[in-house]
Formats: structure tokens, C-alpha cells, sequence
């Protein structure tokens, strides 16, 4: 296999001359350019905001784009990563605290009922993913040192419950737990989220938990498409997403999709104001960008021209 040759290092003078006599890109306020590739870096920067203002086949900036157009985009991503983490939190909470409390109804307020694979799906296919969840809960109740929590009801009582140790999971492993739960105990859990299905919950929960994790780790969120996605629901019908073959153009793997689950598993009042505050940050750096389009946003981000009627549509 042939490599391309690496690229030489270029100080920061060098990167911004390039941008402007190479690239074409406009920067009227050099100092301030070269503090942004400071502090984020030019790799995470234009590397990975330049796309809705770059040819790739001329190698070039679009006319007329500024340094600014870029940062702006980069700062509207760190608008979305916050928000979008927020409300998934609520999704993580809520999931926890019905995991604990069905179980715990189920089996009881002891450490041993959920070091126990037999309450479990204890399934042939699932037993190795079982035995992978009990050694995380069996350290976190014999030998987590980092949460006060956890150490004081094991010094205290001697045993570590299920309400406290679900608190140390990840939301990934939450939704592992949760899949892997018996049937009786998942359907409890899942009629907490009224709109969807056990199965339809378990795709939603796998696929926010990237997305997740994404905001967490501070990578490019607003075109992110992801490796899962979400079930077919009928808000794509209803907003008559257009398809491709038998997948929807959007709202699938896209930015829209978190939007479409969050629509699916927060409450109305959650969701209306989250709504809010996205279409705030949409509208903020539209105003900022002179570059950018409302047309062009919401195609990067995998949103219909008409994504705001979904608090309108009903979910039957």
C-alpha cells in the first residue's frame, strides 16, 4: 500500500498564510485567527469545520468565506454538544431509576440478587454479555473506592444496592443492563416511555448513547452520522421524509434522529424546550455565518426543510 507523504509541520504564521494565499480563505483579523488556532488547534478547527465552505475539487474556500464563518460553525457545534448532552442526561436518569426500582421490586435490595444471572435473561446468547455486566457491578460493589456513595453503604451496611450502583454505570452499559434484563422486568421499564416499544427503546438508548458520548469527548456533532440507527417511527411519515430505496433520507442516523428520539423519550415540556433552544443556536449562527445558509445548516445536519412541526405531530 502506498501512504501519502506527511504533512510538515507549519507554525502558526505558516497555517494562516496558507489559508489565505493557498486556500483563499479570508481572514481580516489575523492576531485573533492565530489565538483560535491556539487554543483549538488547526486540525480540530478547519480540519474539522472547513466542509460547508470548502471545494474539494478546486481546493479552495467558497468566495467570500471568512475565518469567521468557520469559527462560528465550530462554536454553534459546541452549543449542540451541550444542549444535546443535557437532555440525553434526562433520557440516562430516567432509564436508571426505573432499571433500579423494577428490579430491586423484583429481587430484592441486596448485592447478591444482581451479581445473579439467573435474574437475568440468562439466554445462551446473552450469558457472555451477563457474566461482562456482573464483573462491572461486582467491582463496583466490592471495590469502588472513587464514589462516597458506594463506600458508604458498603461500610455502613455491608452491601452495595442497586439504586446506588446503577448510578456508577454508563449510560452504554445502563442500556446493556437494560437489554439484557427479564422480559417481564424490561416491559416494567419500557412503559415508562409510552410512545415506543421494548425493542423500539433498546435501539433508541444503543443509538443516544454515541451520540452521547460524542458530546462528552467534544467531536464534531451537528453532520455526525452514526454507525446505529433508529427504528422507522411515524414522525418520518408524517413529515413525509422522502427515501431512498427503503431508507429515509433523514432522520435515521443523523442529527435529526436525536432529535426524533428525544421527541419519542423525554415529556412534552422537556422536549418543547429543548426544541427551543436549539432552534435559538440554529438561528445564532445563521446570523453569524454571512456564508451560510439556512438550507445548507440543516441538509448538513440531516434535518427536513419543516423539522419544527415535530413537537406538533402526535406520536399514535
Amino acid at each position: 500500500m502506498e501512504y501519502k507523504p506527511i504533512k510538515p509541520f507549519l507554525s502558526y504564521e505558516d497555517q494562516i498564510r496558507n489559508l489565505i494565499e493557498e486556500k483563499e480563505l479570508i481572514i481580516n483579523d489575523v492576531p485573533s485567527a492565530i489565538k483560535a488556532l491556539e487554543d483549538i488547534s488547526y486540525y480540530a478547527l478547519i480540519g474539522g469545520y472547513k466542509k460547508l465552505f470548502y471545494n474539494p475539487m478546486t481546493r479552495k474556500y467558497n468566495p467570500g468565506t471568512t475565518f469567521d464563518d468557520i469559527l462560528a460553525i465550530y462554536y454553534f457545534d459546541h452549543a449542540l454538544r451541550q444542549l444535546f448532552f443535557s437532555y440525553i442526561c434526562l433520557i440516562e436518569e430516567k432509564l436508571r431509576s426505573h432499571i433500579s426500582y423494577h428490579f430491586i421490586e423484583a429481587y430484592g435490595e441486596k448485592q447478591e440478587t444482581y451479581l445473579t444471572p439467573e435474574n437475568y435473561a440468562n439466554t445462551r446468547r446473552n450469558r457472555s454479555d451477563i457474566n461482562d455486566l456482573i464483573r462491572i457491578l461486582d467491582h463496583i460493589a466490592r471495590n469502588d473506592r472513587q464514589h462516597n456513595s458506594v463506600v458508604y453503604q458498603r461500610t455502613t451496611y455491608n452491601n452495595v444496592p442497586l439504586w446506588v450502583a446503577v448510578r456508577i454505570l454508563t449510560f452504554g452499559q445502563s442500556s446493556k443492563m437494560y437489554s439484557l434484563l427479564h422480559p417481564s422486568i424490561k416491559s416494567k421499564v419500557s412503559h415508562h416511555f409510552k410512545y415506543v416499544t421494548e425493542r423500539e427503546l433498546i435501539q433508541h438508548i444503543r443509538f443516544l448513547t454515541d451520540i452521547r458520548n460524542i458530546c462528552a469527548h467534544n467531536e464534531r456533532l451537528f453532520s455526525h452520522r452514526d454507525r446505529f440507527e433508529i427504528p422507522n417511527t411515524i414522525i418520518h411519515t408524517k413529515l413525509n421524509i422522502s427515501m431512498n430505496g427503503e431508507q429515509y433520507v433523514f432522520g435515521r442516523r443523523d442529527l435529526f434522529a436525536t432529535v426524533i428520539s428525544l421527541r419519542y423519550l423525554l415529556n412534552k415540556p422537556d422536549f418543547l424546550e429543548f426544541k427551543r433552544q436549539l432552534k435559538h443556536e440554529m438561528t445564532k449562527v445563521i446570523k453569524r455565518s454571512h456564508s451560510l445558509t439556512k438550507e445548507v445548516l440543516l441538509s448538513s445536519m440531516g434535518f427536513p426543510t419543516d423539522w419544527e412541526r415535530i413537537s406538533r405531530l402526535s406520536l399514535k
